[in-house]
């Protein structure tokens, strides 16, 4: 895993895009998977700067997303479907029909999830993926506990994952408890994995996913497992691993 340490939020969102960016200028038709949350909000600022200044184009690219909420209707305000089109796909050039997020209000939830393996593995694999990294080590909504060898499938979110999401919605009560999303092994099948952690409240998270343990209650280490991980950093978010460094030195 290859760490990128950066001096915080904007740099981070500015390098994450220029991988990004590198990756369409190397292969105009390729694979980004893309992930909602805070963390990627700067990211896509950056991604439409470089669309509207340098004329980078979207076109021919086509976007798998990690996840989604069951049981919103997809034009609610919190549903992943609502937040990649108004803090993105607005305001590039992608074509609709070129992007893929699951449904929120499937007809068979089953079929749901094995139509997404479909469409994963007929466009991937992903040429990039997009990861956050919960505090509780969650990737896409894999909670602590996943099957590393999970495909797309439904989980029950766990109650930290809800309180850290709540800010979408207007409480914890509105925030629902159960997602689709891509499972870990899914994850794996892409080329090349680029993962964002930033602020004080993904230190803990940072640092566990630092000591290469790999373990099913921390999702996150499955990433060790695969070839061309990247993490990207900020200060605050490196806290503790940098506190750890200092504490060994100074031994």
């Amino acid at each position: 895993m290859e760490v990128i340490l950066v001096e915080n939020y904007s740099e981070l969102s500015e390098r994450a895009a220029r991988i990004i960016e590198e990756q369409i200028y190397k292969s105009d038709r390729s694979i980004l998977g893309l992930a909602t949350g805070s963390t990627p909000l700067g990211l896509y600022e950056k991604l439409i700067e470089g669309y509207k200044r340098r004329g980078v184009s979207y076109k021919h690219i086509h976007s798998i997303n990690l996840d989604e909420y069951l049981g919103l209707d997809k034009n609610h305000p919190g549903s992943f479907h609502t937040f990649m089109y108004e803090n993105l796909f607005k305001d590039i050039d992608i074509p609709m029909e070129h992007i893929q997020i699951p449904d929120s209000l499937p007809s068979s939830v089953k079929e749901e999830c094995k139509r997404y393996d479909q469409v994963i593995d007929s466009l991937g694999p992903i040429d990039l993926q997009i990861l956050g990294i919960g505090s509780n080590g969650h990737i896409g909504f894999n909670e602590p506990g996943s099957d590393p060898n999970s495909t797309t499938h439904v989980v029950e979110l766990a109650q930290s994952t809800r309180k850290d999401n709540a800010h979408f919605f207007g409480s914890l009560e509105e925030v629902p408890t159960h997602a689709v999303t891509m499972g870990i092994q899914s994850i794996l099948k892409s080329r090349r994995i680029l993962v964002l952690a930033s602020g004080k409240r993904k230190a803990e998270s940072v640092q566990r996913l630092l000591s290469e343990n790999i373990s099913e209650n921390f999702p996150a280490s499955h990433l060790w497992t695969h070839d061309d991980v990247t993490l990207i950093v900020d200060q605050d978010a490196y806290k503790l691993v940098s506190q750890k460094g200092s504490e060994e030195v100074a031994r």
